[in-house]
């Protein structure tokens, strides 16, 4: 797809932000595939939203009443922006979150879990994988990707909860 086509349909162009759309494009370019009405759609619903959404919520979100969007369709737009690494699972949640960094398919992440907001944070943990990398070598294991998932309160509802704590 091509920025004539956010042309075309301005409501695309305003529901991405700028550098999700171009990352989006461009790994669509890299890899010779194309960014389907659907996937764009998908990602329009990520760009609107300020939390992960699971599958079914994005079938309720582009779903009309003179088009149902099937969960399937969904679940396979879903697994094409995970392999351009524009969106993670996160598997304790069953729910998908975008990806804001550029980072290598091969490092572990580590998603830090708000469960008071439920804002989702990523960071690259350099040394963790070269461990990993290492011990799997040694057990001649083929990883297919690594992330940690850890719940908590982020520092904004920290930084809420003890400013209410002083005050009441």
């Amino acid at each position: 797809m091509t920025t004539a086509h956010v042309d075309q349909d301005p409501a695309l162009g305003e529901a991405f932000p700028e550098t999700l759309f171009t990352r989006a494009l461009a790994q669509c370019a890299a890899t010779g595939r194309s960014l389907t009405a659907l996937r764009r759609e998908v990602l329009a619903a990520f760009a609107a939203s300020t939390r992960p959404l699971k599958a079914y919520e994005i079938v309720e979100r582009l779903s009309t009443p003179t088009r149902r969007i099937s969960p399937i369709s969904v679940y396979r737009s879903l697994d094409f922006l995970i392999e351009l690494g524009i969106v993670h699972r996160l598997a304790t949640q069953n729910a998908f979150v975008v990806c804001d960094h550029d980072h290598a398919q091969d490092e572990t992440l580590v998603f830090m879990i708000c469960q008071c907001c439920g804002d989702v944070d990523e960071a690259v943990l350099p040394g963790v994988t070269r461990s990993l990398a290492a011990t799997v070598e040694a057990h001649g294991f083929r990883s297919r990707g690594h992330s940690i998932e850890l719940q908590g309160e982020c520092e904004d509802c920290r930084s809420a909860t003890s400013l209410t704590g002083r005050g009441g």
